[in-house]
């Protein structure tokens, strides 16, 4: 029995030290950007490297904000309105046309939810000649929209299937039931089917918040001027010039994580807290 134990315990700990090696190697990157963020200058080039600063400073974090260095805000207004339109619009598609290939009945119905599997498995690099073409006829090159749309492309299909996988897990009878009450179909659909299905919403939307916000394909092609350039493609700028400085890229850095950061931590509460149970409600 003590022996049973015993070996209970090591399997234990030693689960336990693989997991903190997981978490310390997963962070590490992270640990080293905030280090050099809170440096100095001369001590980040300094040698022998260190991971707690000598003098700790915030000076790289006040650069960034300050215009004339970085137009981080500028940047910032850029990114955060691509990426918001971007994920509001994924989500409704989503809704939308998961509901038409979970619960509609029509002909190509197979052949259409194949085809979206198809536009999945493309990568962004092959859509960005057709886009662009098409995109630069209508009038729309060098401009916010233009990204905005190449992102509802891209993140469309996987919204779609997302929301689908959802909307058939929902009982029929619960539907039924609306139509009793005098519902309509988009009655039933935002009444009944998505306070249902809100936790598969919420990962939708933040599924293409995190891949607007950190694109930079589409944003490079589409976008010349500096005054509209995103968040990546402003931290790509600022590295590509002969004086960048490691401590502000690395706080630039810190800084453009945290909206995704915060966005996943709060759909994460959202979900456990109980405010994604649904139903149906007179």
């Amino acid at each position: 029995m003590k022996r049973t134990n015993k070996k209970k315990m090591v399997k234990e700990a030693w689960f336990y030290i693989r997991v903190i090696i997981m978490v310390i190697i997963l962070l590490f990157p992270f640990i080293i950007m905030l280090s050099i963020s809170l440096k100095a200058t001369s001590e980040t080039i300094g040698y022998p490297p260190t991971i707690i600063p000598h003098e700790w400073t915030l000076e790289h974090f006040v650069d960034i904000f300050n215009a004339n260095i970085f137009p981080f805000l500028r940047y910032f207004k850029n990114s955060l309105y691509i990426t918001l339109v971007t994920a509001v619009v994924a989500v409704l598609m989503g809704i939308l046309g998961g509901y038409a290939l979970s619960r509609l009945k029509f002909k190509g119905k197979k052949g259409i939810s194949e085809l979206f599997f198809l536009v999945y498995m493309f990568s962004g690099i092959l859509l960005i000649v057709p886009l662009f073409k098409m995109l630069s006829a209508i009038g729309l090159s060098n401009s916010r929209e233009a990204v905005i749309i190449c992102m509802i492309v891209q993140t469309m299909p996987t919204a779609i299937y997302m929301t689908r996988s959802y909307f058939d897990t929902i009982p029929l009878e619960l539907e039924e039931a609306g139509r009793v009450d005098g519902l309509s179909k988009m009655g039933i659909i935002f009444r009944i089917v998505v306070p249902l299905s809100l936790s598969g919403i919420i990962s939708v939307f933040v599924y293409a918040f995190m891949i607007a916000w950190n694109d930079v394909l589409f944003a490079s092609i589409f976008i010349d001027s500096p005054d509209l350039m995103t968040i990546p493609i402003g931290l790509n700028s600022l590295f590509n010039t002969p004086d960048y400085i490691w401590g502000r890229m690395m706080a630039a850095s810190l800084v453009t994580s945290l909206p995704v950061v915060i966005m996943y931590a709060f759909s994460q509460h959202l979900i456990r807290s109980g405010s994604t149970d649904g139903g149906v409600k007179g």
